[in-house]
């Protein structure tokens, strides 16, 4: 192999390593993501069980949903509703 071919090779696994890098990032970047959306969710529907203006925050979200396989993930629930003794 020649020094020009060694070092065209080389270039070729670093720039593979450097792919699989951003992959892996973009991964994790994407996995937090969805974590803070699952904790804010909680967060929110467990508020609307306490406090009404919260639940008036989730109708008008679910008013935005526009996807048919979004509205399907909500079908048959119920928000809470605030207990009000």
């Amino acid at each position: 192999m020649t020094p020009i071919e060694k070092a065209k090779q080389q270039v070729e696994q670093a720039k593979a390593r450097y792919q699989a890098l951003l992959a892996r990032q973009n991964a994790e970047e994407r996995k937090l993501d969805t974590r803070r959306k699952v904790i804010l969710g909680g967060l929110l529907i467990g508020a609307a069980g306490k406090d009404e203006r919260f639940g008036r925050v989730i109708d008008e979200l679910m008013k935005r949903i526009t996807r048919d396989h979004d509205h399907k993930a909500f079908e048959g629930w119920q928000k809470p509703e605030p207990d009000r003794s």
